[in-house]
């Protein structure tokens, strides 16, 4: 899940296209001379570069839509093309701006929109001829490959799409499930290994041109603090959030030891990947009739069968979405995004089915791209994704430069934070669930593991994607190890395990999207944190007093006010000046979902007594 701005993370982050320029003489960056190195010739260069960046992203983000949704050889060319020209500009300017903040006496907010420009590029390409161009082939190239992947399900090919959902099917056998998380991991990652090596080296030196020690560096210097004090803000707020993970897992690897036995999944050590309902054992809400307890786990109704029985279509379940953000005091959707967005896999061509959110000219062409199956993950999803939107339609009038979140993590929270509410009670206001049939007090123990199997599980997930990659960037973690240094990582913070021994030349990594689709991922980490801040906060705001994972804003347009202010600042501000906007802290920190599943830890642990704890 992620969105396609068209400001500049449309350039180099929201489609994650490579950036370069070819054109720079190597002893050193060919100013303007239009724009003197003078505070108010800085400020006329941005000023300039907002205009020209907004024209071409416009156009971009069509070309990058159609190739999404219409995957040939020519579209491919054509986004190649396209990233080509967008790309160019994205560091010709980065390089310029790096100049620029060297001017004394600059206007504060000049200087941070320099800041960006330099920061804000996913994949630079060096200035050395030809480098631009392969690097933007083999990002392509590696996107497409992923979009056409197929694995194997008892010999014969299963696409992407449909092989996600199998993985989360529980009357799949252990060999099955195995069978298609080896073939899908063995046939869409390894052959990208070599591609994704080279695209590393060109991006690397990309990067030291424009003052980093590698693209890792680059990324987490985009949080208003400095690159390595980033890196201790995640690990802090894992150790917060660590014993809730713990005891989750501890829980969960025996009951799938009392379900498989010893010969599959042990009692003791990692849990077997492919058997926590998801190709990467990324969040298990799939199992969880497997590892539901008796009584407390029955929560009363199947958010899957409520879709049904509604007889829901794909767009129906974007209405209801819709319907959350009206119910705030949101502006309804233009007809447009109804119109042009694709909600469903196209029975005649190849698209990319990973769901994402789109804002093609930066002011109502607003759109989601999914594959919808009507289920509980999808309908979730969908308000994951209507997040991005309303996001992004509320800070349409911000400068180019801060049409983005207040970090990336934000973006990713909005949606979020509005499916934890998606409540029982919220179910019966909108007519999906009888009030005859919402859970008790004594199921809450159900609810909350529920929750916990897709929310917790994630996070450790969610923060190593990017520390394997930081580690591909500083040269640690070489092509030679690629594969066991992943699964290294997935075995310490994850506590998971392959289904089957796996190769050392192999690329792994390579069959999460992710990857080849260089998105950074600590967003994701970050918004699994922030969705329960803000969601506390709203929850605080509209005055409810019951547990708070009961908590439903559904309908209180005074929280939709409070969150629309801080939607409205986009990027603007620093960071923490929006999130003490909306929660009133400086601060992200994973108290707030502790305090959410406080009752599940407690249960949990009783749970676990007297069985061996870690890995």
């Amino acid at each position: 899940m992620k969105f396609a701005s068209v400001a500049l993370a449309a350039l180099a982050i929201g489609i994650a296209t490579p950036a370069y320029a070819e054109h720079h003489e190597e002893a050193g960056v060919a100013m303007d001379a239009g724009f003197p190195m003078t505070p108010e010739g800085a400020a006329d260069w941005v000023d300039m570069v907002e205009k020209d960046l907004f024209d071409f992203s416009v156009e971009a983000s069509k070309t990058y839509w159609v190739n999404a949704t219409y995957i040939t050889v020519d579209t491919d060319a054509l986004a190649a093309q396209v990233g080509a020209e967008g790309t160019e500009k994205s560091v010709d300017y980065a390089l310029q701006a790096a100049e620029y903040a060297k001017v004394s006496g600059l206007d504060a907010e000049v200087s941070r929109k320099l800041d960006m420009l330099r920061n804000g590029i996913v994949l630079p390409a060096p200035t050395t001829a030809g480098a631009a161009t392969e690097l933007n082939e083999i990002a392509t190239k590696l996107g497409s490959q992923y979009g056409k992947g197929e694995g194997k399900l008892n010999g014969e090919p299963i696409n992407g799409s449909d092989i996600e959902a199998e993985m989360g099917n529980l009357e799949r056998t252990p060999e099955e499930l195995s069978e298609m998380w080896a073939s899908w991991h063995t046939q869409v990652g390894a052959p990208m290994k070599d591609d994704y090596a080279r695209m590393v080296a060109i991006a690397n030196e990309g990067a030291a041109e424009l003052g980093f020690t590698d693209v890792g560096a680059m990324w987490r210097s985009g949080y208003d603090m400095p690159a390595d004090e980033f890196t201790a803000e995640t690990e802090r707020m894992w150790q917060e959030v660590k014993p809730l993970y713990d005891s989750l897992h501890t829980y969960v690897r025996s009951k799938l030891n009392e379900k498989y036995g010893d010969d599959v999944q042990s009692a003791t050590g990692p849990i077997r990947a492919d058997l926590l309902g998801n190709m990467w054992a990324q969040e298990w809400g799939n199992i969880y009739p497997l590892v539901a307890p008796e009584g407390a786990g029955d929560i009363g109704y199947d958010l899957t069968d409520l879709i049904t029985a509604k007889g829901l279509s794909e767009v129906d379940m974007v209405r209801v979405g819709e319907d959350f953000f009206s119910s705030l005091g949101f502006e309804a959707l233009p007809e447009t995004f109804y119109e042009r967005s694709q909600f469903t896999k196209p029975a005649d061509r190849d698209v990319v089915c990973h769901a994402s959110a789109w804002d093609l000219d930066n002011k109502d062409d607003i759109r989601i791209k999914m594959c919808i199956k009507k289920n509980a993950d999808d309908f979730i999803t969908i308000h994951h994704e209507l997040g991005h939107n309303y996001y992004q339609r509320a800070y349409k009038t911000q400068d180019y430069l801060h049409l983005n979140g207040a970090n990336d993590g934000f973006h990713e929270a909005i949606g979020d934070m509005v499916a934890l509410s998606i409540t029982p009670e919220y179910l019966v206001q909108i007519d999906m669930l009888d009030r005859a049939d919402v859970p008790g007090a004594d199921k809450d123990i159900g609810l909350l593991l529920r929750q916990a199997m897709d929310k917790v599980a994630f996070l450790p997930f969610g923060l190593l994607v990017d520390k394997w990659r930081w580690g591909v960037f500083d040269g640690s973690i070489t092509p030679d190890t690629y594969n066991t240094a992943w699964h290294g990582l997935k075995e310490q913070y994850q506590g998971i395990t392959p289904p089957v021994d796996r190769p050392a030349d192999a690329f792994d990594p390579g069959a999460k999207y992710h990857i080849p689709g260089n998105t950074p991922y600590s967003r994701y980490f970050l918004a699994r944190i922030l969705q329960f801040q803000f969601y506390k906060a709203a929850c605080d705001q509209a005055g409810w007093e019951g547990p708070l994972h009961r908590c439903s804003f559904y309908g209180n347009e005074e929280v939709g006010k409070n969150l629309g202010a801080m939607l409205e600042m986009g990027a603007s501000k620093p960071w923490p000046d929006a999130l003490e906007a909306f929660t009133g802290t400086r601060e992200m920190s994973g108290k707030a979902m502790i305090e959410y599943f406080a009752p599940l830890k407690a249960w949990l642990d009783e749970q676990n007594k007297g069985k061996p704890q870690g890995w």
